[in-house]
């Protein structure tokens, strides 16, 4: 398949996402009992996502990578500008079946890269960024990840009268 052909296929899709502040029905609360504004990155079903087992030439890499993060990006513009944030990674499998969730992270990096071109976060650093834990959620059609933002205020820190 040429990587022509997957930009099409995938930008096609692209307008099926949405960044929604509260869970769908019947999600995991992923942040239970954690304070913070949460929001929900959805992708579109049926993107094609980077394994770290697959061995991709670097061209087609680099050309699912942009898809993933223009998809994320799209996905998250109502998403307001954080500081800081949690981000929990939901890989929803097509099928029923074991799986590594972390073996998904190059399409998790790409759509947290996704949230700094939108503008949610200034970079996705660890001074901004806690995650993004990849968890494993429920069989959906072709495959999805939603990303699970929490808004994180910034530790306080010690007083420098006192010294």
């Amino acid at each position: 398949m040429s990587t022509d052909h997957i930009a099409v296929q995938q930008e096609d899709t692209i307008a099926a996402v949405d960044a929604t502040p509260q869970a769908a029905a019947g999600e995991v609360d992923w942040f239970h009992g954690l304070p913070g504004r949460r929001f929900r990155v959805a992708l579109p079903p049926r993107l094609i996502l980077l394994n770290s087992n697959q061995r991709p030439h670097h061209h087609q890499r680099a050309e699912i990578t942009r898809v993933l993060r223009r998809a994320a990006a799209f996905a998250s513009r109502h998403v307001p500008h954080l500081d800081r944030a949690h981000i929990v990674g939901v890989l929803h499998p097509p099928t029923r079946g074991r799986r590594d969730p972390a073996n998904w992270y190059p399409s998790f990096k790409a759509a947290t890269d996704g949230l700094v071109d939108q503008g949610v976060l200034d970079d996705d650093d660890h001074t901004r960024v806690i995650g993004p834990d990849m968890r494993l959620g429920h069989v959906v059609a072709g495959a999805r990840l939603v990303l699970h933002i929490r808004a994180v205020e910034p530790p306080h820190l010690p007083s420098e009268q006192g010294n």
